[in-house]
């Protein structure tokens, strides 16, 4: 083996505030947020378009919520699913579980029905707590799931009364009909919460219980339930606060949605930290966003790369005064390093950090530093008592710097194993590390940088093509504002594949053959012969997640339909 990898070469280069190994208290997700109503019940928790609501009120409702949960019949360990977007109900209900010993799993609005009512089964869920704008996709699936009881809350919900009224008389806040389901018991988030007591419920957890069952994507196939314990969630709470230097005083805004596990993460990290956040029910829409960095001034910003792009391409975002902002985090998929600079004229230079997650590993393993040399393209170096080492995939042994191998992680963030699932867990938990399906190359100084994902690598005829590399590579030409590129079945050789690249333009680029053949010429020049794209299409938008990552198994699937399958687009 490759000494490189357990000498670590990355902690020559941690900033000064962050210790190689850390140590950590061993408190429940419920008891830390104790501590800080204790020490902060006036402080504001959350902002919500306007409104304040402080620890303690948070703790009050969570409390309310936690005697309906074991009122309802909810025993410790037994599911509620969340299907709502970032409202307050979302961030009550997930501090309402823990004290009620209950684990919560998040729904993404963005599911299919058939995607739901796998979540929904697979995970037992007993209760689900939705929003009346959402309650139609619920539902749908709700009568062939398990689960008992739908809370319903609503958009308009913890606003001042008149603003509440006048937002649904003049219809700036979306409502719709809930109707009842045959077998279910439907109630008003807002109705019961008033006939519980405010007291502490005190159900004891232990640090090996879990917290979260968090769904992967499912961009391979069935989405499975990574099972985190307290351990996981919590140590990692310590491991990031620490790495980013996240203090009492801070105020985040995220466009990350708590059905996520990054917007779970910062939603819970600040809570229990007693910072305060902005709420962003809509992760949509720009304008709400540039609104409300300028009226809250948060010190610390996340998103996913589209979002970015999209604040970007609005004047007024260059005009906020942003001197307050400490960072400005990017997650969940690659950020091109052209567009780096471009962000950074706009938050300062070095206030740009990009970082490595997963839901298998509560989530962040990996991270540019908050304070020292950022790297491009670099997803950063491990976390305190963080372990990486990339292996050949073949001959399944540790790769020398510099060279592609699958990252396998070893750390106290890394999940229990998937729900119900103890074959899929032994194919990615082997020998105490977790293989990721990720590869990567790591640098000199212990930098890792991300060049595929091990499904999406493309053989065309016996030649590895990383297509992240690929897709950064076209994101470097002017006229492009995304990429991505899969590989399809080549019908000329059995056995090979060829690459097929999607392509959004630029504002004022026409989509035209003759911008094909830039392109094409671009790559042609910038690439191996074998890495150029058999197909070329431009599309208005690419396929995301509801986080904005690309959905590149969806992306083949559109491609492969395409007449140009044949031959080049």
């Amino acid at each position: 083996m490759h000494d490189v990898y357990t000498q670590k070469p990355w902690l020559n280069h941690y900033d000064p505030n962050v210790p190689s190994a850390l140590s950590y208290e061993d408190k429940t997700f419920a008891e830390v947020f104790q501590d800080v109503v204790r020490r902060s019940p006036d402080k504001t928790a959350l902002i919500y378009l306007g409104s304040h609501l402080n620890f303690r009120e948070l703790d009050e409702l969570s409390n309310q919520l936690a005697h309906f949960f074991i009122q309802s019949g909810l025993k410790p360990n037994d599911v509620v699913g969340l299907h709502l977007p970032n409202i307050p109900a979302h961030y009550i209900a997930v501090i309402a579980a823990q004290k009620a010993g209950c684990v919560t799993s998040g729904l993404s609005p963005l599911l299919t029905p058939a995607e739901m009512a796998h979540q929904l089964q697979d995970s037992q869920a007993k209760m689900v707590i939705t929003v009346d704008v959402l309650f139609a996709k619920l539902a749908q699936v709700a009568t062939e799931c398990p689960f008992a009881t739908i809370l319903v809350s609503e958009i308009a919900d913890f606003l001042p009364p008149l603003k509440r009224f006048l937002g649904k008389l003049l219809k700036k806040i979306p409502t719709a009909e809930v109707t009842p389901i045959p077998g279910k018991n439907i109630r008003r988030f807002t109705e019961i919460l008033p006939t519980f007591s405010k007291e502490f419920v005190p159900v004891k957890r232990t640090m090996d219980d879990m917290i979260f069952m968090m769904y992967t994507g499912g961009t391979t196939g069935l989405a499975k339930g990574a099972m985190l314990t307290q351990r996981n969630y919590m140590y990692n709470r310590r491991q990031v606060l620490t790495w980013l230097d996240i203090k009492t005083e801070d105020t985040a805004l995220s466009a990350f949605p708590m059905f996520h596990i990054a917007g779970l993460a910062l939603g819970g990290f600040i809570i229990t930290q007693g910072a305060t956040q902005v709420c962003v029910p809509n992760p949509r829409d720009s304008h709400f966003l540039i609104e409300a960095i300028k009226k809250y001034r948060p010190t610390c910003i996340v998103n996913v790369p589209t979002v970015y792009f999209e604040m970007m391409k609005k004047p007024e975002f260059k005009t906020v005064d942003l001197s307050g902002v400490k960072w400005c985090l990017s997650a969940a998929a690659p950020f091109p390093a052209e567009n780096i600079k471009e962000l950074e004229a706009i938050i300062g230079e070095g206030n740009f950090i990009e970082l490595y997650g997963m839901t298998e590993t509560s989530p962040v393993t990996c991270c540019n530093p908050r304070y020292g040399k950022k790297k491009a393209s670099s997803i950063g170096m491990p976390l305190s008592d963080t372990e990486f080492k990339l292996i050949d995939p073949a001959s399944r042994e540790p790769v020398k710097p510099g060279e592609p191998g699958e990252i396998a992680i070893r750390g106290p963030q890394v999940m229990k194993g998937y729900f119900g699932q103890p074959e899929e867990t032994a194919n990615v938990l082997r020998d105490g590390w977790l293989y990721t399906g990720d590869i990567a190359r790591m640098d000199d100084d212990g930098y890792f940088y991300i060049v595929d994902r091990l499904k999406d690598m493309v053989i065309v005829s016996g030649f590895k093509v990383f297509t992240r590399e690929l897709d950064d590579v076209l994101s470097r030409h002017p006229d492009v504002q995304m990429a991505a590129s899969v590989g399809l079945p080549d019908p000329e050789r059995p056995g090979s594949e060829r690459v097929a690249c999607a392509i959004t333009l630029r504002p004022g680029i026409e989509d035209s053959a003759a911008e094909k053949e830039i392109i094409l010429k671009y790559l042609k020049e910038n690439v191996a012969p074998y890495k150029v794209p058999k197909v070329i299409t431009f599309m208005d938008q690419l396929p995301t997640s509801g986080v904005g990552k690309i959905l590149k198994r969806e992306l083949k699937q559109i491609l492969a339909e395409q007449p140009s399958h044949n031959g080049r687009a």
